[in-house]
């Protein structure tokens, strides 16, 4: 049976479970997930409340581990800190980690052979996650990979460096196939695209809004963004027309301000330069907004945890801000003796997600011809 210590179980309390052993009671929690965050990470601490009570609990550093809100599972992967403190009058625990996903991360890509060909990102995620999660002369567990994206693109071929990580190899794969690569509550990893499922409610400020700023920002937006075949034109006493491929404007941008990108590989890479000029305009216009709250519940209107590529509507009066879709971008969860419990998020623009197109082989120029539309 599960030995329980602490409190008992109330709606949202923080429970961390690691083989037979449950654990609750705990009295500062920070939870964190996001969309460009990976992995998502925990921070929780106890202090004894009865002599010896915190004798009993024996976490290890490498010990999997589930973490829940309530009911809801929120990081699945392995202690990765455990850090017993005494003073003159108090003994206290604080333990940390991450998810599963914290492997793809921290070590060295496995693929015999170094190269990849005729993959998806799915099947070259799915390759590379295989090997985690295994125990030293055990069998192999894995770190499943799943996406709701389809038609992705074939990869023809890629090289791999040697000590490159997992992770820098998948993240290459799908800013070519355009999507975003996050940890899910049970310690996978999905493929996605900025979400359009709608929370239950919102942010409304005199409803569920303690505090907010927003960070409007003019520095990071152009007003053209030009993109060109090759960075030196021998013809330019005869113009740029034959050198400039494509200008993308922004006509939110008050004075005259450009940026200038160049296609990979002597124009093999064109039509990439291209879709970058759009890219970059919408995502800077995206990243031009950028609102972080503090709310007082964990969870929506329906009860559901606050959840990253999930569209939200704002209204801050006081701001002169009112939007009916923002994506939450990261949501931490939080709970001390200075704040109570709340939740903090960062939301943005959908526009902000859109992933970087890169040309993966600009000495051939055939994957350019493989980019999503």
């Amino acid at each position: 049976m599960p030995t329980f210590y602490g409190i008992s179980m109330v709606s949202d309390d923080l429970t961390i479970t690691s083989g037979d052993l449950t654990i609750t009671g705990w009295t500062d929690i920070r939870v964190t997930r996001g969309i460009e965050r990976l992995p998502s990470d925990f921070s929780i601490g106890m202090t004894e409340l009865y002599p010896g009570e915190l004798h009993k609990i024996v976490l290890e550093p490498g010990d999997a581990c589930q973490v829940r809100l309530g009911d809801d599972p929120v990081v699945t992967g392995y202690i990765d800190h455990f850090v017993p403190g005494i003073s003159a009058g108090d003994h206290s625990i604080r333990i940390s980690g991450r998810s599963k996903c914290a492997d793809l991360i921290d070590c060295a890509a496995e693929w015999p052979g170094g190269q990849i060909t005729n993959q998806t990102v799915l099947g070259i995620a799915q390759r590379l996650a295989s090997v985690y999660g295994t125990p030293i002369n055990g069998v192999a567990a894995g770190i499943q990979v799943a996406t709701d994206v389809t038609n992705l693109p074939i990869l023809p071929q890629v090289n791999l460096m040697l000590g490159e990580s997992a992770f820098e190899i998948i993240d290459r794969m799908a800013r070519f196939s355009a999507v975003l690569a996050y940890d899910l509550p049970d310690g996978s990893l999905f493929l996605s695209q900025a979400g359009t499922r709608r929370a239950a409610s919102g942010f409304a400020e005199g409803v569920n809004v303690q505090s907010a700023y927003i960070d409007f920002s003019a520095d990071f937006t152009y007003s053209d963004y030009n993109a060109y075949i090759q960075s030196v034109d021998t013809f330019t006493d005869m113009g740029q027309a034959g050198n400039k491929l494509y200008t993308a404007k922004d006509i939110n941008v008050k004075r005259r301000r450009m940026m200038v990108i160049i296609s990979e590989g002597s124009g093999l890479g064109n039509d990439i330069a291209v879709k970058r000029a759009d890219w970059e305009a919408a995502r800077r216009f995206g990243r031009s907004k950028v609102i972080r709250v503090t709310t007082d519940s964990w969870r929506d209107s329906s009860g559901a945890l606050w959840e990253p590529n999930t569209l939200v509507p704002v209204s801050l009066k006081r701001l002169k801000f009112f939007a009916e879709s923002m994506l939450i971008v990261d949501v931490t969860f939080i709970r001390n003796d200075y704040s109570g419990t709340t939740a903090e998020l960062t939301l943005m623009s959908p526009a902000a997600f859109l992933p970087q197109p890169i040309n993966l082989t600009p000495l051939y120029g055939e994957l350019s011809q493989v980019v999503p539309q």
